[in-house]
């Protein structure tokens, strides 16, 4: 089922307020890697041509939008998040013909295409940032540019305007020789912030949006877009330079301050997304857009979201991804069910009145789900366990996004070794953990790569059993640019696609839910027993007049440890005196039971006897 065949939500259920319904209230997202995703040269590396060829794959899986990572031409320092051309193709992906076959070829199944916007920075290598290294040049001031601190000669140690840290591990600001200043960047050095400050700059991304926008594109996924406006005091001063209103944040163990708290959500944010819906968006229909939100708390959801501000459709939050964090992510700590529940009811709860959630646990910056809080111990906890987290996301409201091999329970690489990894992230803070300040011993550091690293997700596609899981041909000249897992023999799409009872098949089942079931894509969202330790349980409903009717309850087991079905969930269902004293709601049926991770009959019997299995999940259909 895609775009061109599912249910529309009828204007009578209220989605995101807005009248009428968004078409992409019950859409599903796939998002693809493109450099991991198919190889259809044998040079190691996916390719556009490669997408285009698995197009059927996603058809049949029923997703309505792709979310393409960036393809932009790009010295891929950050694999291709630091973008030297926004109006070209990097060659190791192809060429604009390519990508215009892409896009009509998914069209033709009804899959629109959205593309990752990466406008917080750009390459030091683009025309724009090569430019503005002269001080007498237009662009002068399209970047953060600043001089060294008094007194102090620039490029020394120490000498840097403030002591803000990148994200991936140094300083932020780095020294041009050419112009004598430092330029801030707050990933790596080769991605210099854009100075959003400036009209020209914003006339320039706007300008780029809408070509792309008419090329025939549906959208655009924004890169850490609530990073764009800084806060300065009244002079335009950053907070810690010389001469600053502002103060800075303190020094941490690793030398640096955390500059997030004054790049994330500034004062003029809503004004440059208001233009900018404006500008490009203004008199399109059919569109999406979905904001990257690191650091951003779920109650600015409903405000950048609610659709009379006219800002973004949906927002990416971190908090979710952060609850096994402790002072960093290499600092990990245990899963705890309660914690993501309470994460994800205040995410659920900022957009309850206006506005529109974005639903994910993997994406090509997290490790796998399955990996991070299910069970890959076995390979029936494997499946369970995917199955479960799967059904848990995707019975929340708001709109899904499934990353590559998400849908087939892939796991995270498994590596040991420092020399396997190929993120920049991951390689900069192993050496600045455990190289220069030492704050962290080398085993204990891979150890948490191994777990937290973006790697973990950019491992080649599983298609599989073959020396390269299909990725890429066995007799390609090119090894693949990161190595399989070893465990493709096993998870690939080959064999799910054969199996009922897979993974895969679970995820289409999902899908076709939300494409059909108002309940799902729109039905309001309350959570029941709240402090219950590993069952996460909630009902969707909607109101008397409704295009759908009844009441879905949702309950999951987030262990590998059998689980008693907790108080108000039993209640609700009627079996909380036991199997003896079912209600004159009719007793427990497995006709009732819409999908559950075990089987209708199975899950029947849990609930008659009040003990839920390991990663047990059902959506059981109450009708009023």
């Amino acid at each position: 089922m895609t775009t061109q065949q599912r249910v529309l939500i009828s204007d009578s259920t209220r989605t995101n307020g807005e009248t009428p319904n968004p078409w992409w209230t019950n859409a599903v997202v796939y998002q693809i890697y493109p450099r991991s995703f198919q190889d259809s040269n044998g040079d190691g590396l996916g390719d556009l041509p490669g997408i285009t060829s698995r197009l059927d794959y996603l058809q049949e899986l029923g997703v309505d939008v792709i979310w393409l990572s960036p393809v932009y031409k790009s010295p891929q320092d950050d694999n291709g998040y630091d973008i030297s051309d926004y109006q070209d193709i990097d060659p190791m992906f192809g060429t604009l013909d390519d990508m215009d076959e892409l896009i009509a070829q998914a069209h033709h199944r009804g899959i629109k295409i959205v593309m990752d916007l990466v406008v917080n920075h750009t390459s030091d290598e683009h025309a724009w940032f090569q430019a503005s290294r002269d001080r007498n040049d237009e662009h002068a001031d399209w970047y953060w540019w600043r001089d060294a601190r008094p007194g102090m000669a620039p490029g020394e140690p120490g000498a840097e305007p403030n002591n803000w840290g990148s994200y991936f591990g140094g300083s932020a600001w780095e020294y041009d020789e050419g112009r004598g200043q430092y330029f801030f960047h707050q990933f790596s050095r080769k991605q210099p912030d854009l100075n959003w400050e400036n009209p020209e700059v914003r006339r320039a991304v706007y300008a780029m949006m809408n070509w792309w926008m008419d090329r025939g594109i549906d959208g655009f996924r924004m890169d850490v877009i609530v990073l764009i406006s800084k806060f300065m005091d009244a002079q335009g001063r950053l907070p810690g330079e010389a001469g600053s209103q502002l103060e800075d944040n303190p020094v941490g163990p690793e030398g640096f301050s955390d500059p997030s708290v004054f790049c994330c959500d500034g004062p003029r944010l809503e004004e440059y997304l208001a233009e900018m819906r404006r500008e490009v968006f203004s008199r399109r229909d059919g569109y999406l857009t979905v904001g990257e939100a690191p650091g951003l708390p779920a109650a600015r959801t409903g405000e950048i979201t609610d659709p009379k501000n006219k800002e973004l459709d949906m927002l990416f939050l971190f908090e979710q991804v952060g609850i096994d964090h402790g002072a960093s992510k290499w600092d990990v700590r245990p899963f705890e069910p309660k914690k993501l529940r309470t994460v994800m009811s205040n995410q659920q709860n900022a957009v309850r009145d206006a506005g529109w959630a974005s639903l994910y646990f993997d994406n090509h910056d997290q490790p796998r789900v399955v990996s991070r809080w299910g069970d890959t111990s076995t390979e029936e906890l494997r499946i369970r366990s995917a199955k479960a987290l799967g059904l848990l996301l995707h019975m929340h409201r708001g709109t899904p996004y499934i990353y590559q091999g998400e849908e087939l329970g892939m796991t995270n690489a498994g590596f040991t070794k420092l020399e396997q990894y190929r993120d920049i992230e991951s390689i900069d803070l192993y050496h600045q953990r455990v190289v220069e300040t030492k704050i962290q011993s080398s085993d204990d550091m891979l150890h948490a790569m191994s777990i937290m690293s973006r790697d973990n997700a950019r491992t080649p596609m599983q298609w599989d059993d073959t020396k390269y899981a299909g990725f890429t041909a066995p007799y390609a000249p090119e090894e693949p640019w990161i190595s399989v897992n070893p465990n493709h023999d096993v998870v690939n799409a080959q064999v799910e696609l054969k199996d009922d009872d897979s993974v895969l098949a679970f995820y289409r089942k999902l899908i076709d839910l939300r494409h059909t079931d108002s309940l799902v894509s729109a039905g309001a969202w309350n959570m029941l027993d709240e402090n219950d330790p590993t069952v996460y349980a909630f009902t969707r409903s909607l109101p008397d007049g409704s295009d759908a009717h009844g009441e879905l309850l949702v309950v999951v087991n987030l262990s590998s440890k059998s689980a008693a079905l907790p108080g108000q969930t039993a209640h609700l269902l009627g079996v909380d005196d036991g199997a003896s004293s079912i209600s004159s709601m009719g007793g427990i049926d497995s006709e009732q039971v819409v999908l559950s991770t075990y089987s209708p009959e199975q899950t029947a019997a849990s609930l008659l006897t009040g003990s839920l299995s390991p990663w047990e999940g059902f959506i059981y259909r109450i009708d009023r």
